[in-house]
């Protein structure tokens, strides 16, 4: 009889200590309930909708045998051959640390897009109508002898530039004026100092001189009767321009 009440003593502790198991279980899962936010999938679901507003992203990441290497809408880095298309965005050209791109704009139509290697990823414009952010600066980082040397458009084509703050204005050789289709008539004749001493030249006007994804219109140049190694980026551009430098790194911010 002993027995048997010892026995069923624990089967009544048993059950009480499976009640209270049971209720602790019970009030857990009902706080996870309590603190779990109403829509489960709200957070994930307001990236996606960030994500959507903020359009595709862009990044360039490094160099390899002349291709460019890609970052896409935050997927793995991918190289791209100049030419070559991946989601509507094109590589045009791929010079030294920076790629020229062709994407697409909301409106349908494309636009060019340069990047540096390294440089913050770029959200383009979306179907949705988000918008892509005005580029307003210009940065170079000095080369062989201290001198910056950049790649750039004139006219919608593409030249090499150094840059020269002590050039009145931009100034190139004839030779590649005649490559970018630059008409000497109506040019002013003017003499022009040089390191071998005064030559005959012309000033005119350029419709468009780009650098970057910057781009200043109805720009004062002069051309020489003698070929030049490359087109000086003188103060008929650069006085549209804040200049800070810092170590071999220089930034050109917008003024007007």
């Amino acid at each position: 009889m002993k027995h048997h009440n010892i026995y069923f003593s624990l089967i009544c502790l048993h059950h009480r200590m499976l009640k209270i198991t049971l209720l602790s279980a019970s009030l857990v899962l009902i706080s996870a309930i309590l603190l779990a936010p109403p829509n489960g999938y709200a957070q994930s679901a307001n990236q996606a909708r960030a994500a959507a507003q903020s359009g595709p992203s862009i990044a360039l990441a490094g160099s390899l045998g002349g291709k460019a290497l890609v970052v896409i809408n935050n997927e793995a880095p991918r190289t791209m051959a100049v030419g070559q298309e991946y989601q509507g965005i094109k590589l045009l050209s791929m010079q030294g640390n920076q790629a020229t791109f062709q994407v697409p704009t909301a409106d349908n139509g494309t636009r060019r897009l340069t990047l540096r290697i390294g440089q913050t990823p770029i959200h383009l414009e979306s179907s949705s109508g988000g918008s892509i952010p005005t580029v307003q600066e210009i940065v170079l980082t000095a080369g062989r002898g201290g001198h910056y040397y950049t790649t750039g458009y004139i006219n919608s084509k593409q030249t090499n530039f150094m840059l020269d703050t002590g050039a009145t204005s931009i100034a190139m050789g004839s030779d590649e004026a005649n490559r970018l289709g630059i008409s000497l008539e109506g040019g002013r004749p003017v003499a022009m100092s040089t390191a071998n001493g005064m030559v005959r030249g012309y000033q005119v006007r350029l419709n468009s001189v780009r650098i970057q994804d910057v781009e200043v219109f109805d720009v004062e140049a002069t051309i020489s009767e003698v070929p030049m190694p490359y087109i000086l980026l003188g103060n008929s551009f650069l006085n549209r321009f804040d200049m800070n430098r810092t170590h071999d790194r220089l930034v050109l911010r917008r003024r007007y």
